[in-house]
């Protein structure tokens, strides 16, 4: 029988570089090790890998030019590609990430970071084939099966999660736990009859899984800010700002293919706008009052509360009063006033939530 494990195609024109990723990943991978991109595209004809890993900064053909005529070709435009690169500047970063790159990882890198990384994206493109198979085959399927994809899209969705806060480990699992908070103030909001015709049209189970997507843009944020154990300088609390801008350009770039997908819409607003205050003084444009649409409103109490309660470097863990006292401080000011009622109407069920998920993490 031959080899079923996934195959992984290691292009960097460093010999040390390729003898470190081929160790690190041969004993789980079929590894090819290439030593530039013009072999690369030889091998290409005979071969079809499940991940590239890429250098940028090589002779003859940078990984720029090379993954520019990976996307422009049929048999190779799917093929998973991540950039190994020693440039940290985020317009470097960025620019891979516009030509269809997944990621980057930067050099000199570590075995377990690498062999990480690949794993987190074998597991999301794996996914991402079951779900492709199933919407090829979506016409016709029962309402059972329409669920089934939508469980799938939700593993994606937390491959995703799991990618974006292993680069920020010091945020935990933060996007888990506020896509519960936000369910609990959800339910509170449409029980109580509050904002009815904004909501009635509302796709809540498609709402809470885009949701997990509301941070997205902390990937193009480099690990210099998003990891920083102290306070952050006023010039990195800019950049870190612009996470808001880098998670719509993402979301808008897979709009272009569904350009129709409610999921993405919802995903857009949370990533825009769960920064925003009822009294503008919020960012990225500094709205205020109903100006910022109702779902940035409701993220940005959740998001705050999650923070509040969780423990950071820079800060011990707040209880659970104690933070509903600060939101609650936050009325007409930080917050729209009738979520900070109906908050504190629910905040029963939010610590109770917050303490079954603490025991499922321990």
């Amino acid at each position: 029988m031959g080899d079923a494990r996934e195959l992984i195609m290691l292009v960097d024109d460093s010999l040390a570089n390729l003898l470190v990723g081929k160790e690190a990943l041969a004993h789980a991978y079929r590894v090819i090790t290439v030593p530039s991109a013009s072999k690369m595209f030889e091998l290409l004809k005979r071969y079809k890998p499940d991940l590239i890993l890429l250098d940028v900064n090589m002779p003859d053909m940078n990984g720029y030019e090379a993954i520019e005529i990976l996307k422009d070709h049929p048999d190779t435009k799917d093929i998973p590609v991540i950039f190994l690169t020693s440039m940290s500047d985020t317009i470097f970063e960025l620019q891979g990430l516009d030509l269809g790159a997944i990621d980057y990882i930067s050099k000199p890198f570590s075995a377990r970071l690498l062999k990480k990384r690949v794993e987190t994206h074998i597991m999301v493109e794996k996914q991402r084939k079951k779900l492709q198979n199933y919407n090829e085959n979506l016409q016709g399927m029962v309402t059972e099966k329409a669920q089934t994809i939508l469980k799938l899209q939700n593993k994606v969705l937390q491959a995703m999660a799991e990618l974006m806060e292993g680069r920020d480990a010091l945020t935990g699992n933060h996007i888990e736990r506020t896509q519960i908070y936000l369910e609990v103030l959800l339910s509170t909001m449409i029980e109580a009859g509050v904002y009815q015709e904004e909501t009635k049209e509302w796709d809540i189970d498609l709402l809470l899984q885009s949701a997990q997507l509301h941070d997205v843009g902390k990937i193009a944020i480099q690990d210099s800010i998003l990891k920083k154990p102290g306070k952050l300088t006023a010039t990195e609390v800019e950049e870190m700002k612009k996470h808001v801008i880098y998670g719509v350009d993402f979301i808008e770039k897979l709009e272009e293919d569904e350009e129709d997908s409610l999921f993405l819409q919802y995903a857009k607003i949370f990533a825009y706008y769960h920064h925003e205050r009822w009294n503008g003084s919020g960012y990225p444009n500094g709205l205020s009052g109903t100006e910022i649409p109702l779902l940035g409103r409701l993220m940005a109490i959740v998001d705050v509360y999650e923070a509040l309660i969780s423990e950071r470097c820079y800060k011990p863990a707040f209880d659970h009063q104690t933070a509903v006292n600060i939101i609650s401080k936050g009325k007409g000011t930080d917050f729209d006033p009738v979520l900070v009622d109906l908050f504190e109407q629910c905040s029963e069920k939010l610590q109770l939530s917050s303490s079954l998920n603490i025991e499922k993490e321990k």
